[in-house]
Order: structure tokens, then sequence, then C-alpha cells
């Protein structure tokens, strides 16, 4: 499964687009973390 995926993300990104794809994983990781801390006060105001 991961190796699929890893060819799939190749194509999808040539080397030329690597650095809208290096925007886009940071964009990712920004969003998980405004969500995981989302999470986290909802989680202690429900305690």
């Amino acid at each position: 499964m991961g190796v699929k995926l890893e060819v799939f993300r190749r194509e999808l990104w040539p080397p030329e687009k690597e650095g809208q794809r290096q925007e886009l994983e940071e964009f990712k990781e920004r969003i998980r973390k405004q969500r995981e801390e989302k999470l986290l006060r909802a989680a202690r105001q429900g305690s």
C-alpha cells in the first residue's frame, strides 16, 4: 500500500513542482496541528 502511494505521489508531483508540494505539506501540517489543538481544548473543557 505504502509503496503504491509513494509512486502515485511521484507522478502527481514531478520534481519541478517540488516547491509547491512542500508548501502543500506545510499547509496540511498547520491544519492538522490546529485541529489537534482544537480537539485538546474541547477535551479539557469537557472533563
